[in-house]
């Protein structure tokens, strides 16, 4: 499973090397509600097939309509506007409200898509910057810090990954966890000292961190866009790597186990490592969203449901169920 970037841009790499034309079109803002965030894009090949998104479809369905009419010609980038009116907004399916600017590239230049390929493909994280006015490109390194920019003349947009995840533990969970996160653009890492587990991890795109849980939290260097998801069910383990996730600035930790096994976790981190009240409150245990996930694939998607609504700034649980059936959650 690859990110959106990743599958838009092997798409481009593929299409021009057939000597296909093709259309870059990014979402550069949105006003209200809009199907897809700032920063999506999509690719657009000459015969209509598309790769992406900037929408639910309607607009998708639209900017082939308007391609096929020989709308996009020439070089020169510009900018389309979607929403504006009541009746437009209806007419291409966007919420009440919404209203979406894209900027347009009829031709990119695919040798640069080339290179922020292969750079997102050694782990690096690429700004992208595109200036309106004459439609020049350029890639520079980005930092986890940064965000998209528009100013309406220079449109800057971040690829790569901006997200990290270190997962402690080799296990069955780890192994959907990682998989399905990278689809989400995490950068994944994995730390498990028993060979027993380690020596088998084969999954493709993550690093293998040859350590011992804590040391791979402090080695990271965590960010407000770190994740750590202990998994081991080991407190020798697990809580190593808790200690020092809790009083970094990651914007998600969490540990598996039963509620009576995070309750015991919580006292020992208080009591013998030192950590205060609002650090161990910061703990999501048991990880993930209650969801009755009892299979490892299942497991994976409510650890990785929990993050993105963290990540997302939704952290109200009352509409979710209230109980569990996954017996690792039950007290």
């Amino acid at each position: 499973m690859d990110s959106l970037d990743t599958q838009v841009l092997d798409a481009a790499r593929s299409w021009a090397a057939a000597g296909h034309r093709f259309a870059l079109i990014t979402v550069a803002r949105t006003w209200g509600s809009a199907p897809r965030p700032p920063g999506a894009w999509m690719i657009l090949r000459d015969d209509g097939q598309v790769q992406g998104s900037v929408s639910g479809g309607c607009i998708e369905d639209d900017l082939i309509r308007r391609a096929a009419a020989g709308e996009f010609s020439g070089t020169g980038a510009r900018l389309l506007r979607y929403g504006v009116t009541a009746d437009e907004a209806h007419r291409f399916g966007l919420p009440c409200g919404g209203t979406l600017e894209l900027m347009l590239e009829p031709a990119p230049d695919a040798a640069l898509l080339e290179q922020l390929a292969l750079r997102i493909g050694t782990g690096q994280l690429v700004r992208r910057r595109v200036v309106l006015e004459n439609g020049a490109v350029s890639l520079e390194g980005g930092n986890p810090g940064d965000n998209q920019q528009w100013d309406g003349r220079t449109l800057l947009t971040l690829h790569g990954p901006a997200w990290r995840l270190l997962i402690i533990g080799a296990g069955q969970i780890s192994r959907y966890l990682a998989t399905m996160a990278q689809a989400l653009g995490y950068r994944v890492y994995i730390c498990d000292p028993r060979s027993e587990y380690a020596d088998g991890w084969d999954v493709p795109g993550t690093e293998r961190i040859a350590a011992m849980p804590d040391d791979a939290v402090t080695e990271l260097g965590l960010d407000p866009r770190s994740a750590v998801v202990a998994l081991t069910h080991d407190p020798k383990l697990d809580d190593l790597a808790l200690l020092e996730a809790l009083k970094s600035p990651a914007f998600y930790v969490g540990a598996l186990g039963s509620r009576a096994n995070n309750r015991q976790r919580r006292a020992r981190l208080m009591q013998y490592f030192d950590l205060s009240q609002g650090e161990v409150d910061r703990l999501h245990g048991p990880v993930g969203l209650p969801i009755g996930s009892r299979t490892p694939p299942e497991i994976a998607v409510s650890i990785l449901a929990e993050m993105t609504a963290v990540k997302n700034g939704q952290t109200d649980r009352s509409a979710l169920a209230a109980t569990d059936r996954y017996a690792c959650r039950s007290a």
